[in-house]
């Protein structure tokens, strides 16, 4: 991407990452690997977290120095992707390794009140970990599924601590029906306090404990930060404030929020992964453990989405594009970037393979192995596909190009040389145009229809001003 603001922006990320890196003495780069041992993996996912909402990224008007510093020591990729523009329909490649089409559950965006899930039988990254030997541990949120059907160790994991819908409350817990929503295992919990503290809290003592057992482990940690409800830590008056509401979508409320608060949840965030990295560290794991940081789709309203436009809900770039930071002692090389494109549906190949087991057969990933990128060199030339229900959304990335199509508009463009997406170029380059289209076509031939009682959430007039011409 050749625009002077975004190579200035990527400089001052260079510069904050390498600042946050001598700030940071507990995060020193591990040497490698310890030989012998299988590799442990935490995967640290933010909710909702825009391309360029930690400073490593472009952020400008607060810093990440844990992240920045996690950067500093690994990998920072610039054309990361999500498999979806919305939560769960990610959370299902992600967990499978495949396009989320293929399962009735990947075609929610996002599941809301129907009983459909994630189905047990499906093979999962912790079931595949499990299989080669790995203890594998969810905290955070899991959005696939209700019980009794659909439970996390049903699907793979040894051990849950968290939450099962999209959303709570950050101090009360409760989901937008006002159920309380705070899981042990399949025991419902109350425990005080700001859920993304009770994350670390619960974090942290995992990565303690896993130092003392004989496995090589997994451990999927799925902070709610920074989505919705817009609650700053240490205090709770929005949270008092949405309780006495009336309206049962209060937790989305369009009437709260700002920028100063949404730069509070981003920090108290970071905070709690600075907390889980130095007990990563302190515990003698750090030089053989795998640290991924990233999102599950683009940012929504308070979100910093620069160089691109759009936002969760939507297939362009900044509903799309996530930050992607990979610590791989003995792979990745501290403080470089890399321009390869990559999907969350890599990361269940890329572990299966590194921890020596194998995909099931029968369910072979649409997803790749991804280290030769995270060593620093190019992965096979590929296309990526997506599509999103509302307003009939269709994208396709080859190479610099990208076909996008809402409602009865269809585009082509370079993304390399306009990340904005501004500059249409189906009429100069007609073939690159019908060629992408024909093979989203033949892809979309092998994926599930849709389906038209699945929900699709998206934004209108009514909600979000800047989206005057959009409609129901």
């Amino acid at each position: 991407m050749s625009s002077s603001r975004l190579s200035r922006r990527a400089a001052l990320a260079g510069l904050a990452a390498g600042g946050a890196a001598l700030a940071s003495p507990t995060l020193a780069a591990p040497a490698g690997a310890s030989a012998g041992k299988k590799l442990n993996f935490l995967y640290i996912m933010a909710d909702d977290m825009g391309y360029a909402d930690v400073s490593c990224y472009g952020r400008r008007d607060y810093a990440t120095p844990a992240i920045d510093a996690l950067a500093a020591q690994g990998v920072r990729f610039t054309q990361a992707y999500a498999n979806s523009a919305v939560c769960t329909a990610t959370r299902v490649a992600l967990i499978t390794g495949r396009y989320q089409y293929r399962l009735p559950v990947g075609l929610e965006e996002p599941l809301a009140q129907r009983a459909v899930g994630l189905p047990p039988s499906q093979p999962t990254l912790p079931s595949l970990l499990r299989k080669a030997g790995y203890a594998t541990g969810l905290i955070g949120k899991w959005h696939l599924g209700s019980l009794p059907d659909y439970d996390p160790l049903k699907s793979g994991y040894d051990e849950f601590w968290g939450i099962r819908s999209g959303a709570v409350d950050y101090y009360t817990h409760a989901n937008s029906g006002g159920k309380p929503d705070l899981w042990d295992g399949a025991t419902p919990v109350q425990q005080a306090g700001y859920l993304t503290d009770l994350i670390g809290d619960h974090a942290v003592a995992a990565v303690k404990r896993n130092a003392g057992i004989a496995k090589p482990w997994l451990l999927s940690l799925h902070f709610t930060a920074p989505h919705w409800p817009w609650e700053a830590p240490d205090d709770d008056s929005e949270s008092k404030r949405l309780a006495q509401s009336k309206d049962p979508e209060a937790l989305m409320h369009f009437d709260g929020g700002g920028q100063k608060t949404y730069a509070a949840m981003v920090q108290r965030l970071d905070l709690q992964v600075g907390r889980i990295l130095k007990a990563l560290a302190e515990s003698g794991q750090a030089d053989n453990t795998v640290v991924v940081f990233t999102s599950d789709n683009g940012g929504e309203r308070f979100a910093d989405t620069w160089p691109f436009t759009g936002k969760k809900t939507e297939l362009l770039e900044g509903g799309l594009r996530i930050p992607a930071i990979v610590r791989w002692p003995g792979l990745a090389k501290p403080g470089t970037t890399s321009e390869a494109q990559i999907i969350s549906m890599d990361w269940l190949p890329t572990f299966v393979a590194a921890a020596g087991g194998a995909p099931d057969p029968a369910f072979a990933p649409d997803g790749i192995d991804i280290r030769a990128a995270i060593a620093g060199g190019t992965l096979p030339e590929r296309t990526l596909y997506w599509r999103y229900k509302l307003h009939d959304q269709q994208a396709a990335r080859r190479g610099k190009w990208k076909y996008l199509k809402i409602g009865d508009n269809s585009f082509l463009f370079d993304v390399e040389a306009d990340p904005l997406e501004r500059g249409n170029l189906k009429a100069l380059h007609p073939d690159v145009f019908a060629a992408l289209t024909q093979d989203w076509n033949r892809w979309n031939a092998t994926m599930l229809p849709l389906d038209p009682q699945s929900y699709s959430h998206g934004f209108t007039a009514a909600k979000l001003a800047d989206h005057f011409i959009a409609v129901d």
